[in-house]
């Protein structure tokens, strides 16, 4: 009766490191696929920069923004903004944890390594996330709190916007944070997709595709808004 016990202690033992990392990589894909949602509402939202304003004088900008703080009377967007946090905090310790473990499974570096399976963008995830964070602090900083804005105003959501983004630098920062987040979202596209389930080889093209074609869109509505504001197409 004991070998059976043996058997599954061993099974146990064998198997419980793989069950963590996988449970670890669905946390990475299930807040990442809350991550990107917000991406996409964040984005749909600012590009209202290029309506005019409306009858009463106000631009569409600053009353979507008037809007998000008022719903729920000023509490619905300190809810969104904690559940935003919190799942990029889980994001963050996934990736993180499967990163040391990766590392610490080959603590040798390959003696000649050749990048035959992975891609670019892969192979930039480490780098890209944390520059991708260190971003999202500086735009809080520069567009939300407005510490670091050469003329903010409170809820001016759309003169924040223009005047922000018209700066040579902070557009630049803007653009190339875009492109990196680009890059970021292809290849976390692709793998939340072979996590929840689309990972047999007959659905590389669907994955690699919607990847593309999903990062390229945010890339471009994103880029285009400091790119308008630097060369003074935006309305003001």
């Amino acid at each position: 009766m004991e070998a059976p016990a043996r058997v599954t202690l061993t099974s146990t033992r064998i198997f419980r490191p793989l069950a963590s990392t996988i449970a670890l990589k669905v946390v990475m894909a299930v807040t990442g696929l809350v991550l990107f949602g917000f991406v996409i509402g964040h984005m749909i939202g600012n590009l209202q920069v290029y309506l005019p304003r409306g009858a009463d004088g106000v631009w569409a900008l600053d009353a979507y923004g008037k809007f998000l703080h008022e719903i729920g009377h000023g509490g619905a967007i300190w809810i969104a903004r904690a559940g935003l946090l919190a799942a990029l905090a889980m994001h963050i310790a996934a990736a993180w944890t499967l990163t040391r473990r990766s590392l610490d499974a080959r603590p040798v570096g390959y003696r000649q390594w050749k990048a035959k399976q992975s891609t670019y963008a892969s192979r930039t995830m480490r780098i890209s996330g944390p520059l991708i964070f260190l971003f999202v602090v500086y735009h809080l900083l520069h567009l939300t709190i407005g510490s670091v804005h050469p003329d903010y105003i409170q809820l001016g959501v759309h003169h924040n916007v223009t005047t922000g983004l018209a700066q040579p630098l902070a557009g630049g920062v803007y653009v190339i944070a875009m492109l990196g987040l680009g890059i970021h979202l292809y290849h976390g596209i692709w793998s939340l997709m072979q996590t929840l389930g689309l990972a047999h080889p007959r659905h590389e093209r669907l994955r690699r595709a919607i990847a593309a074609v999903s990062s390229a869109l945010v890339v471009l509505g994103n880029v285009s808004i400091p790119i308008a504001a630097l060369c003074g197409w935006l309305p003001v």
